[in-house]
């Protein structure tokens, strides 16, 4: 490596700048570098398996064992299982946007400039959902392009520094829309006829008038952002091309239609004719999200209670787009994939590659196969654990046979989840318990035994006979794998249909049935209830309840059951909620300290160290720090000099000082921009420590 020095001078002296030394480092040849190798580094074990899968997008697991073939299927399967998340995902954004989307596509379609004197203006509360308006634009744009009524121009408040370069954007934007930004440059460029100057408008009626554009919708995503005085400007510009350039404005107010109309001048807001639009709140949107997410029939991985809960928790304390949200979601199924070699049993059809005996092994050593293996010994099937144990073809089919028969225990809980939360939502049982919570408490196996639980239940004993009729037609539709509660709502209509004249039958558990007495016992008034005595009708339709609540009691007892006792639940249940938390919350300084003081948990190498000890092989700046750590709050530079030459093999006969110091310079610098170091005023050769490991 070649390197210059010119006048050299130790750090930490008080020289004037302009005597200070200058050092000029020139970096060696990247073919030398490419061919300097350690001995260990070419000593790689099963060379061919590591070239065999250095192509693959996943790293094989199982210690390195994992043949190409399954760590493909791995990879393949996660894009399957995602393809339908994402079709979801999709599917319930675009559901959220077609009211807001049709209503404002009316309204652009509607307004008609030109013919008055103002402008048609949308102001549409988006709040803390600012994305929302974003893909919100997005989609009109297609709409109007596609229609070829004109298109969406977007501006942002750093798009509008003065009224000169708002201009420029919009028209630059508005004519690409139309003639793609090739016909932007040819268009400023030409040199016939008088040039225009490229914040005139005139510019942008010539493209109009050319393309035959109908509507051109100027969007302000953060309109509170604009300077009030520029946007009036531009407002009033805006109003004078109105009978050439058909505008029609759409602001995103994120706080009050009030306060964004106070901010501007009154002869300003004459000029806009304005209309309110609504987008739905982030937080049903999110709940909804997830709940499209996790109770999808084709199924075939869940998230767990811990990452639903660190999910939910994130988007009710930030202010977190539906985008956001499905990235997460998109990470976690990802990284169960990534890191889960048994992760490539979801796919549709168990491919021979699983039948590697590493593989059997993983299988051997999940906690879900033990506890299976002591129920089986419980009940007598010592033969079977025994085949389990040596015999890898037998562990294979069970396995298949077991997953997908969990898997369906898996929907018909979610299944019950439905069946609670629409009874809970029809009768107003618990009113701040919604749909997502009763689904995370069903992941953690909470439900079944939840006071909510027990609500839902009694409330359907006590419901009239027109209550629970209208609760049956809604409750139909989700039993359609119970025959027996199937059985029990005909029962009831029948009962009900013959006993018209009657009225309305009410069951022995009703509130209503209640009737208090008082008595007067030695100047002491005594309360008691009592039931009313129940007529013929009555007492049927009582046992009719009756036999409703207990069936939907033991389906319930059957159905919601605990994940976690589930064989195989390590495969179709990911619940690792640290890498979620880490990666989405992440702590920055701990990283840094983490990476300077055991680099190896990050690099790819073969050294050994990873106890946070000094290594030749590690990054220079992990070296310094680590000596770093080592001293007190004064750090002598002299002396750190001295332990950094030994770290790095400073006794050796070819050692090159000159090359030593400028990367002991190079780390040194880095560390003061991490704010670890300052210059000591007590002393000229000392520096003082600003940061210590772990606060």
């Amino acid at each position: 490596m070649d390197t210059e020095f010119h006048e050299s001078v130790p750090f930490g002296t008080s020289r004037e700048t302009s005597s200070q030394g200058v050092y000029v480092y020139k970096a060696a040849k990247t073919a030398d570098v490419a061919n300097e190798r350690s001995s260990k580094r070419r000593k790689v074990t099963k060379e061919n398996h590591v070239q065999e899968n250095a192509q693959l997008p996943f790293v094989p697991l199982l210690n390195g064992t994992e043949s190409a073939s399954l760590v493909q299927l791995r990879y393949s399967t996660f894009r399957q299982v995602w393809s339908r998340q994402e079709e979801k995902i999709t599917a319930v954004l675009e559901e959220l946007d077609t009211q807001i989307l049709h209503d404002l596509s009316s309204f652009i379609a509607d307004s008609a400039p030109g013919s008055h004197d103002y402008i048609p203006t949308a102001l549409i509360n988006i709040g803390s959902n600012v994305s929302s308006f974003g893909r919100l634009l997005d989609r009109i744009h297609n709409r109007l392009l596609t229609t070829k009524e004109g298109g969406v121009v977007v501006l942002e408040s750093e798009d509008a520094p003065n009224l000169k370069t708002a201009l420029k954007n919009i028209i630059r934007a508005g004519v690409s829309i139309f003639e793609g930004n090739e016909g932007y440059q040819e268009l400023s460029a030409q040199s016939d006829g008088p040039r225009l100057l490229s914040y005139d408008l005139e510019v942008l009626h010539g493209c109009v008038k050319r393309h035959g554009v109908r509507k051109l919708a100027v969007a302000f995503r953060d309109s509170e952002a604009f300077d009030p005085k520029l946007l009036s400007d531009l407002l009033s510009l805006l109003s004078s091309w109105l009978d050439r350039i058909p505008f029609v404005l759409l602001f995103g107010v994120s706080t009050s239609f009030e306060l964004f109309e106070d901010r501007l001048p009154r002869s300003t807001v004459s000029l806009l004719q304005g209309k309110h639009f609504e987008i739905s709140g982030v937080g049903d949107s999110i709940h909804r999200l997830y709940e499209s997410v996790q109770t999808n029939k084709e199924n075939r991985l869940w998230l767990g209670p811990q990452i639903s809960k660190v999910l939910l928790e994130r988007s009710g304390n930030y202010f977190q787009s539906l985008e956001t949200f499905g990235r997460m979601v998109k990470y976690a199924c990802m990284s169960h994939f990534f890191a889960n070699p048994l992760s490539a049993l979801l796919g549709k059809t168990i491919s021979s590659a699983v039948q590697q005996s590493e593989f059997g092994q993983s299988i051997r050593n999940l906690p879900s196969f033990r506890k299976f293996c002591e129920d089986l010994i419980d009940d007598g099937n010592t033969g079977h654990v025994r085949s389990f144990l040596n015999d890898d073809t037998f562990l294979f089919e069970e396995t298949k046979r077991s997953l997908q028969m969990n898997q369906e225990k898996m929907q018909e809980l979610f299944q019950s989840v439905r069946v609670a939360a629409c009874i809970n939502d029809s009768l107003k049982v618990a009113k701040d318990v919604s749909t997502v919570q009763l689904t995370v408490l069903a992941l953690a196996g909470e439900l079944r035994d939840s006071l909510v639980m027990e609500q839902i239940l009694s409330a359907t004993r006590e419901q009239d006979s027109a209550g629970l009729q209208d609760l049956c037609k809604k409750l139909n539709p989700l039993l359609d794998n119970s025959s027996e509660l199937q059985k029990i709502i005909e029962d009831l209509e029948a009962f009900v249909g013959s006993n018209q004249g009657a009225g309305t039958l009410r069951s022995g558990y009703s509130s209503s049935r209640s009737i208090t007495t008082t008595t007067v016992v030695k100047q002491q008034v005594k309360l008691k209830k009592s039931q009313a005595k129940l007529t013929k009708e009555d007492s049927e339709y009582t046992a009719i309840v009756d036999r409703l609540y207990t069936e939907l009691k033991a389906h319930f007892d059957r159905t919601l059951i605990r994940p976690q006792d589930l064989f195989l639940h390590e495969v179709f249940l990911f619940d690792l909620k640290s890498p979620l938390k880490d990666t989405f919350a992440p702590r920055t300084r701990f990283a840094i300290e983490r990476v300077l003081s055991n680099p190896f948990d990050y690099l790819l190498s073969s050294s050994t160290n990873s106890d946070g000890q000094t290594s030749a092989m590690q990054p220079i700046t992990a070296t310094l720090y680590q000596l770093y750590l080592e001293s007190g709050n004064l750090v002598n530079v002299y002396d750190l000099w001295h332990a950094f030459c030994a770290s790095i093999g400073g006794e050796s006969d070819d050692f090159d000082e000159r090359m030593a110091l400028t990367l002991f310079y190079r780390a040194f610098s880095e560390l003061k921009l991490l704010g670890m170091v300052k210059t000591s005023r007590k002393k000229v050769d000392h520096v003082a420590k600003t940061a210590w490991r772990g606060l």
